[in-house]
Formats: C-alpha cells, structure tokens, sequence
C-alpha cells in the first residue's frame, strides 16, 4: 500500500520521515512537561521564551570590613536548556531532547571597593522549572587584588557535591558533600512563584557568597523562612538564621514575572558588630544581551544605568 505521504513510495525516504517524526514527538514529549504547580505555561512562555534575558541593576550598599562600600548589583534572569547529564547548557537541545531540561537560570554580579582595590562576584543558580528538583548546580566565584576563590556545586544522587577552591590556606582546595536546599535557589523560585518558596523551620545551604565573605565552613544550617505583604502589591520573603546571627530580606512585585525589587543581608556577629547590605532596584530592561556584542551597542550600557 502506497503511504499517502510518499505516493511514489521510496523506502528511503520513508525511513527518513519515520526518524524525523520520532525525533520530534520526542521532543514534543520533552517539552510538554505539565510544570511545577502554581506555574502557569501559557504566560510564563510569553514572557520567558521571547528569546530575551531580563537584566535587572540595582544600587548596592555592600558592607565589607566593617565599612558600607557603594556599588553596583546586577541580576539576569533567563531560560535555557540545560544538559541533566553533563549539566552545561546545551548548545543544540533538538538533537538531544531527551537530555535536555528547561531551567531559569540567574546570573548575578556584585562590583564594589574596598579602599584601593576592587571586588568582583559573580553567582550562577540553574534551577529546573518544569521538574519540582532542586537546582542542579550552583557556582560562585569572588575576585579582588589578594586573590581569588571560587565554588561549584552539582546534585547528583541525591545529594550536592561541592568543590571548593580558595587563595586562603584554611580553606584550601576541598570537597563536601552537602544537601539541603540552596538559600540563593530562592531568588529563581520566586521568579517561578513566590508560593513555590518553602515557609517555616528548615533545612538551607547559606549564601555562597556570604560563605566565601565570612570565611565560614559550607554546612546545612537551620533557618526560619517567613512572608509578609509589605502593600502597593509588593512582598517580602524573609530568612533567619539563628545561629548564624545572619537575615536575609526579598523584596518583590507580588503579580507576575514577580521581579525583584530589592534585598537587604543583615549579619550580627558574635562580638554584636553588625553589617548591612542592601540593594535597590533602578533599572530593568528585557534585551538579548548576546546578540548586542559590538561597540555600535556600548550606549546601552548608559541606558542601563552602567
């Protein structure tokens, strides 16, 4: 019997339709995940697979050495696919549907000074948003003129791995074995939906960058995560650590895409002195940044405020 497609009936052909086909309800199969609850497909795509990033600049008041150090904060916010094997971004995820898994992932730098020289962090959160998991892995690095540190975080059978690299002889280069949910997975879960953040007594891996400032081991710490509306349809996600002595504060529009509008990091250390940082939203603007990569687009910088 001829196949209505190829009336001519050429058996090559047919093969090549049949791994076609296959290929791509594979890929329809890979991409028609119900989502995590309380995320609503048809306005999270419009708005996320634009094919744009959101970058968000913020005033940071950073405190540093006792001291509060004006600068800069910048948060960028986009989806892509992921590689749940190598846990890279897939270059080319149409050849590897089965592979490849959608996530929101932020990019968030710090720039500031200390006296005379500079610093520079820089954190990467990946976190799935179809797949109710946690984020598959973490990284963070600090730079300034003493030298460099730097960590990477990967799930995997149940548990993070982390690798630790420091130009301080303390910490060394090290690895551990750590579980819980990452504190900074917080700021993509409200991108997602404030309501998918877990509220009360848990378990959380504390800041990678607080860690990398603090000169503290990388543990599971006990926190309390608790909301509050704060009006004019804005709310506040906040985390304590008790024994840390450390309060994280999240500012956000309470509709969605849920931007964050702000954050305050309150940490009291054992001899009662306390440091404040805290960053203000000014600018935000949804651009495909890697597509604007030749000087002709260098003004878009000032319009961002940089």
């Amino acid at each position: 019997m001829k196949n209505p497609l190829f009336p001519f009936r050429n058996p090559k052909s047919e093969i090549r339709y049949f791994n076609f086909s296959v290929l791509f309800l594979l890929f329809l199969f890979a991409c028609s995940s119900p989502g995590r609850e309380g995320v609503e497909e048809e306005q999270f795509a419009k708005y996320w697979y634009q094919g744009k990033a959101e970058i968000n600049v913020f005033d940071l008041q950073q405190s540093r050495y006792g001291q509060v150090r004006e600068g800069q904060a910048v948060m960028i916010f986009v989806t892509e696919d992921f590689s749940r094997t190598k846990q890279v971004k897939l270059d080319n995820p149409q050849d590897r549907p089965s592979d490849a898994q959608k996530v929101m992932k932020l990019n968030m730098t710090r720039e500031f000074v200390t006296g005379v020289y500079p610093y520079h962090t820089m954190l990467s959160v990946f976190t799935p948003v179809y797949e109710e998991t946690l984020s598959p892995k973490l990284t963070a690095s600090v730079t300034e003129w003493c030298g460099q540190s730097f960590v990477q975080m990967n799930h995997k059978s149940g548990k993070y791995t982390a690798k630790l690299f420091s130009y301080f002889e303390e910490e060394g280069d090290a690895e551990v074995k750590i579980n819980a949910l990452p504190e900074e997975e917080i700021f993509n879960l409200i991108r997602l939906n404030p309501e998918l953040v877990p509220m009360g007594n848990l378990a959380l891996i504390p800041s990678l960058i607080f860690q990398r400032f603090a000169h503290i081991p990388l543990k599971v710490e006990q926190a309390a995560i608790s909301k509050k509306s704060l009006g004019s349809n804005q709310s506040e996600i906040e985390v304590m650590y008790s024994n840390l002595g450390r309060k994280v504060a999240i500012r956000y529009q309470d509709f969605f895409p849920y931007e964050i509008l702000g954050f305050t990091e309150t940490w009291t250390k054992a001899n009662g002195q306390q440091e404040v940082t805290t960053a203000v939203r000014t600018q935000m603007q949804l651009l495909d940044y890697w597509n604007k990569n030749e000087k002709v687009f260098e003004p878009l910088r000032k319009d961002l405020g940089l």
